[in-house]
């Protein structure tokens, strides 16, 4: 049996370990808590992350990176954005240019405007590819079907993490555009957040509808203006995950909108969760690419109002129903 690392044990790289470990992989889990790690190896179970779901005994727990890396050819990286550059440098030495890294994690690095598998590049010799699409952790842990993209510009790595991730209730797909999953991953986040927003001030399904369409309109423009294929977008990593981050209630970006229409101040909802919900940061990085590449981003600059400037939510969606009227395709591509 060969063995895959995951680094990151949040709920999805738990869900991700216990899919490989049932995948016949032994699968090493890296949790940055030592008392957690030991918790997971006793009960099988990851009690702060992903509770009451009973994962495989193929799966080996450590609080070391040494030990959860070394000799492994193949490494999922699935820790948060904000912390993805500093894991990358504690485990370069035991990374070399035969390592297979899949890059699981969602969002766009602030400051450097680096997306996943660019920030990985940038500090790690491996080949590497990504793993995006509609795909809640608690869900594939007790094998729902589920529908996710491997992406890569190499053909032969997208197929490897194909092959690796694919089961009967996994289906994995291979694109060739990194760029677009990569974008659609990380922008999906956004627009669930206005789409709670909407949903908390108790605007109905007109207006839930309306924010997904032209967030994708939004995130199709953003990301043909930086090199994606616009067709991506139609895809898992695209309009798939979109769907599912606007309208499912495990989505963490979700409800912190939906709190936010409520009335509720984001430090308060922000102290109150357990997960990173990655579309809060990644909006001023998707606010600052869209002003450098002068792409028109309404709706990711009303939510940026929204969480850094105490911007009235009603107010916000008036300014974005009040925009001067146009054409539905003006300026997509």
């Amino acid at each position: 049996m060969k063995a895959i690392s995951v680094i990151g044990a949040g709920s999805w790289g738990t869900a991700l370990a216990d899919l490989l470990a049932k995948n016949g992989y032994i699968t090493k889990l890296w949790v940055h808590n030592k008392n957690l790690a030991d918790t997971i190896n006793k009960k099988r179970e990851n009690t702060t992350y992903l509770p009451d779901i009973k994962l495989s005994d193929n799966i080996q727990v450590s609080a070391s990176l040494e030990d959860a890396i070394s000799g492994v050819k193949t490494v999922v990286m699935s820790v948060p954005s904000a912390y993805l550059r500093s894991i990358s440098k504690q485990i370069k030495p035991f990374i070399n240019k035969n390592t297979l890294l899949i890059s699981a994690t969602k969002g766009i690095e602030n400051g450097a405007l680096l997306r996943m598998s660019e920030l990985l590049a940038s500090e790690l010799p491996a080949k590497i590819g990504v793993l995006s699409g509609p795909s809640f952790a608690r869900e594939v842990a007790m094998n729902y079907p589920t529908a996710v993209t491997a992406a890569s510009n190499d053909k032969i790595i997208a197929k490897r993490i194909q092959h690796i991730f694919n089961t009967a209730y996994f289906r994995v797909y291979t694109n060739n555009d990194v760029i677009g999953a990569e974008l659609g991953g990380a922008l999906k986040n956004i627009m669930a957040i206005a789409t709670g927003v909407a949903d908390g001030l108790g605007f109905g399904l007109n207006t839930r509808a309306a924010l997904i369409n032209r967030g994708l309109i939004e995130i199709t423009r953003l990301g043909a203006a930086m090199g994606a294929k616009p067709i991506t977008f139609l895809g898992l990593a695209g309009m798939g995950d979109l769907v599912l981050t606007c309208t499912g209630d495990l989505s963490r970006n979700r409800q912190v909108g939906l709190k936010i229409g409520q009335g509720m101040k984001l430090a308060d909802i922000l102290s109150d969760m357990k997960m990173v919900a990655e579309g809060v940061e990644n909006t001023k990085s998707a606010l600052a690419l869209a002003h450098k590449y002068k792409v028109e981003a309404p709706i990711i600059e009303q939510v940026y109002a929204l969480l850094f400037e105490d911007k009235s939510p009603r107010d916000a969606v008036g300014e974005l129903l009040t925009r001067r009227i146009k054409g539905e395709f003006i300026n997509i591509i």
